[in-house]
């Protein structure tokens, strides 16, 4: 029997675990990317609160060596310095949604008011389609809740933009400095629409966006009088932005912020602040040998700005920039008895 009370593992040695959902908190030590070696993680949002980073992330569950997209919930980490992590129990899943088929994909949580709102993309049961559906928590640990009984978007909302079932995925949520809250999502076509106080209620038309070569994962986040749209671009993908003096555009594009991931078609990022320093955090394909597209990681690395408030291209890491230590991963909490 393993004892329970302290648990280390080194490099990979957890990944054969990878489909294993989180009962309790597990804590653990990251010193490089991927930053979760023990679970495939993928699609992350980031939110910053009460001196807490907090990564939300899809689960990629598939086995090795089958090749498909498996994601069935969500997972949380917090961690009070970007380098001792703790996942939290499994927050949120997709049949938590009543009207829902399946399919965990890309999400974010943002907060108001004291409580949490998960905005997250799910395959509808009777509207064919993927669609984006919101949970609220009083937590941002959770758990979390179905805020409507309904789905936010649904894929018969967009036909006039695309004929596709998939471009209604990947929301991003901003409050702007007014007060104001946006939903950004699409795939192939970028949509904005405004979200009304309550945040579960679109409150106006649905706007395309356009974008060059935009494909999905919109991402909005601000900097001084700077806005920036980031978005994966092409396939494989690479992440592209734009800027903007407004919410609402007009964007003027800017290039490449960070290359294709290695050994990932897809690339999905969320920007945020932290203590003063700026991170860039995203999926790669990067553990050896069962990841790739379909069981991914998630990875954090910095991010800089040029003296003109254009962004720096991002330079992927397997020791973090900020840390340059050896890879480790330390788990120094309890584990279940699946692990005796």
């Amino acid at each position: 029997m393993i004892n329970k009370s302290r648990f280390i593992v080194l490099s990979f040695a957890l990944t054969a675990f990878s489909g294993l959902s989180a009962q309790n908190d597990t804590t653990f030590i990251a010193n490089g990317n991927p930053v979760i070696q023990y679970k495939y993680t993928a699609d992350p949002g980031a939110m910053v609160h009460d001196g807490k980073v907090y990564i939300y992330a899809g689960h990629d569950e598939c086995p090795p060596p089958k090749e498909h997209y498996l994601m069935n919930e969500w997972c949380v980490f917090s961690s009070p310095d970007m380098k001792t992590w703790t996942e939290h129990p499994v927050p949120l899943k997709a049949k938590d949604f009543s009207w829902a088929k399946g399919e965990a994909w890309a999400s974010q949580v943002i907060e108001r008011d004291g409580k949490f709102y998960w905005y997250v993309t799910v395959e509808h049961n009777t509207i064919p389609g993927k669609s984006i559906g919101v949970a609220v928590s009083d937590s941002p640990t959770g758990p979390f809740a179905d805020a409507r009984g309904s789905a936010l978007v649904t894929n018969d909302m967009t036909t006039e933009y695309t004929k596709i079932r998939w471009d209604d995925i990947d929301p991003t949520v901003f409050i702007d400095d007014d007060g104001q809250a946006y939903l950004y999502w699409g795939n192939t076509q970028c949509y904005y629409a405004r979200l009304k106080k309550n945040m579960i209620e679109l409150d106006g038309p649905i706007i395309p966006v356009s974008l060059p070569r935009f494909t999905e994962a919109p991402w909005i986040h601000k900097r001084g009088d700077w806005y920036y749209l980031s978005y994966a671009s092409g396939f494989p993908e690479k992440i592209c932005y734009a800027m903007s003096r407004s919410i609402t555009g007009p964007w003027e594009y800017k290039g490449i912020l960070n290359e294709i991931a290695g050994n990932s078609n897809t690339n999905h990022q969320a920007i945020i602040e932290f203590k003063g320093d700026w991170y860039f955090i995203y999926h790669n394909g990067g553990i050896n040998t069962a990841g790739g597209s379909f069981r991914r990681s998630v990875c954090i690395d910095r991010l800089y700005y040029n003296e003109d408030g254009t962004m720096k291209r991002i330079q992927m890491t397997t020791e973090k920039a900020y840390s340059k230590r050896i890879i480790r991963l330390e788990l120094v909490k309890s584990v279940d008895n699946r692990f005796c």
